[in-house]
């Protein structure tokens, strides 16, 4: 048993940075890039839409907005920041200004952006600044994403009303969407490619476990 107990506990402290597996890319452009105060809408086809949160580590955020019905694809990346072509080991030294963040595909007729914000505060430390866990630094820090005032609107009131629930003040960012880099292949679907993995059985899967018990009418149905 206290073996198992230490294990458990060794489990409890990694963090993404230091189990992912890392790749340099001998093409990748580091140089800053314009940031503009006006957000960039992505079109909305067919009643699928692109949203964007960044709330610590990209595998924790991808599989959460996964097991919502209403979304169709989630995929990991990079976006706040002010240099062009981030790689994951550029990110980690937190001089890029990126955070790992997800591009949320959904059906705006089966589930709502204001819905998909809820999923978001209910899926984190919401008072933890640059970080989620053990995961700390500004590549983990929250940030939520607006593409227009509407969304931008819905965002501040939700933050306002949380902050007022709980007393305390909310670390989310909100920041007009830009750019959203997405990520080297071998971080996508993380958790679904590595469930034994020590870091997805120690924090990733009891971080979705918490979501899931918090708003189980968003779940998609499982068979």
């Amino acid at each position: 048993m206290k073996k198992l107990f230490a294990l458990f506990a060794l489990f409890a402290l990694l963090s993404c940075q230091n189990v992912a597996q890392t790749k340099k890319t001998s093409n990748t452009n580091h140089t800053n890039i314009e940031r503009n105060t006006e957000p960039i809408a992505v079109p909305v086809k067919d009643g699928i839409a692109r949203a964007y949160f960044a709330s610590g580590c990209f595998w924790c955020v991808e599989a959460i907005y996964e097991s919502v019905k209403g979304v169709d694809e989630v995929i990991s990346g990079y976006s706040g920041g002010h240099t062009k072509n981030p790689t994951y080991e550029a990110s980690n030294t937190g001089k890029t200004g990126h955070a790992e963040a997800v591009e949320v595909i959904y059906n705006q007729n089966l589930v709502s952006f204001e819905t998909l914000v809820d999923v978001y505060f209910a899926s984190q430390n919401v008072t933890q600044v640059n970080g989620q866990g053990n995961d700390k630094g500004s590549q983990y820090r929250s940030i939520i994403f607006y593409q227009n005032d509407k969304q931008k609107a819905i965002i501040l009131k939700k933050k306002k009303d949380l902050a007022t629930k709980l007393g305390k003040q909310i670390a989310a960012e909100v920041m007009p969407f830009q750019k959203f880099w997405i990520a080297e292949s071998y971080h996508q679907d993380y958790e679904k490619k590595h469930p034994e993995h020590p870091y997805i059985q120690a924090v990733s899967i009891p971080r979705l476990n918490r979501f899931k018990a918090k708003m189980p009418e968003v779940l998609k149905e499982t068979h």
